[in-house]
């Protein structure tokens, strides 16, 4: 049997009840089969980038899993399809998107999936939550970089007995 990995999944949505389908990624993502949720960021509330529609609700969450990268995006982008996720157009809005941030320490460079991501050291709704959950994967340097991209933590949800 596979050593478990440690991977990096970014959660994102702004279609809908963004907050609730956010929270409902991580859920899921947490029964995948041969996944363990290990971590999850707060919310955060930001800017679209690159894309447009209303502010999105962002998370990471750390796993472990005993899946190989591509096997895990597949359940991934499973779960975008389930919870509606269209392809339009590149960046269009999204009732979901769940991003395979990092697998380990391994790179990949494929046709259907690159690890690291690429654009991820850009964008401050992956590097923020991010560095919460696990600081030494962001340095102050990249936080920096991306400190004029608007980024709000959203306070918990309130219990509901």
């Amino acid at each position: 049997m596979r050593e478990p990995v440690c991977a990096y999944i970014a959660v994102g949505a702004n279609v809908g009840d963004a907050r609730q389908a956010a929270c409902n990624a991580i859920a899921a993502i947490g029964r995948l089969p041969g996944v363990a949720l290990r971590r999850q960021s707060s919310l955060y509330r930001t800017a679209p980038l690159d894309s447009s529609g209303p502010d999105y609700v962002n998370a990471v969450v750390e796993v472990a899993t005993r899946l190989t990268a591509p096997e895990l995006l597949a359940l991934l982008q499973r779960l975008e399809t389930e919870a509606g996720r269209e392809r339009p157009y590149r960046n269009a809005p999204r009732t979901l998107d769940l991003d395979l941030l990092l697998y380990g320490t391994g790179r990949i460079d494929s046709a259907v999936l690159v690890v690291p991501h690429p654009r991820m050291r850009e964008r401050a709704f992956v590097l923020v939550p991010l560095a919460e959950i696990a600081p030494s994967r962001v340095s102050t340097d990249e936080l920096a970089r991306v400190a004029s991209q608007r980024i709000e933590a959203l306070p918990p949800a309130s219990l509901v007995p």
